[in-house]
């Protein structure tokens, strides 16, 4: 088995006949995290979003493969079913859909994908009752709605507990920190640190150097334009909290 990932190579994307993605190269070992970082507008979003298959976005160049397999020619749950999880940067709400129903049904779906039997229901309340102390969340809130109601920290929780049951192969986490304040940051990046494996790998999407403090990178990826003008190790973020990314820009862009 390759120790490549995720293959991204010369993606170019569109939305609404406006170019945002302009030749994307990128190698995700596994064991590896992987942070995009640049301005507003650079597109780290947009390629998060093409790799998920979220609609509205065409690709109109270029590959993006998951263990040697195109990501591009599968449906967004197929995609989910190979093992990619995307973290939103805006968690949605669902009233009326408790975050049990909502767990169950995706690793239900899931485990059918890959020819595995369904999880009684004791089976399933023993796997993510044992996930709950990674995100320091209550039981309580399993009954509620997704998201309904929560916090933005709560939120970002209830999505790294969704992922801890999961266990994606690639999780792309599109701005996980944003709005998060200190505490739950902390909780948030404690929670990722403690899936990481030699088999897994994550791409940490943020502006700031702050997350990567708790989610430390082995790749640091500056994105601009549509392009990764600049690629480097975990001491790049600390200059661009620094020194900001004209620096960068001018030289590599």
């Amino acid at each position: 088995m390759s120790d490549i990932l995720l293959e991204v190579k010369n993606l170019h994307a569109s939305v609404e006949d406006r170019e945002i993605l302009r030749g994307i190269d990128l190698k995700v070992g596994r064991g590896e995290v992987h942070a995009i970082m640049g301005p507003n507008g650079a597109g780290k979003s947009t390629l998060s979003g093409v790799l998920a298959g979220k609609p509205g976005y065409t690709v109109t160049e270029g590959e993006a493969l998951m263990n040697g397999v195109s990501l591009l020619d599968m449906s967004p749950e197929e995609r989910s079913w190979a093992g990619l999880f995307l973290g939103f940067q805006y968690p949605v709400e669902i009233p009326g859909v408790s975050n049990t129903a909502m767990l169950k049904s995706a690793v239900a779906a899931q485990r059918k994908a890959k020819g595995l039997p369904e999880l009684s229901g004791a089976e399933f309340l023993k796997l993510v009752n044992s996930k709950l102390p990674l995100v320091n969340m209550d039981r309580s809130f399993l009954s509620r709605g997704v998201n309904a109601g929560f916090s933005g920290g709560e939120k970002k929780r209830n999505e790294v507990l969704q992922m801890a049951v999961l266990e994606p192969k690639l999780a792309i986490l599109d701005e996980t920190d944003s709005g998060l304040d200190v505490d739950a940051l902390r909780i948030v990046g404690e929670g990722v640190n403690s899936l990481r494996t030699k088999e897994n790998a994550f791409i940490v999407i943020t502006h700031y150097q702050r997350l990567l403090s708790y989610i430390v990178p082995d790749v640091i990826h500056v994105l601009y334009n549509g392009r990764i003008i600049l690629t480097g190790g975990r001491e790049l973020a600390l200059e661009i909290e620094a020194k900001g990314y004209d620096w960068i820009i001018r030289d590599n862009g």
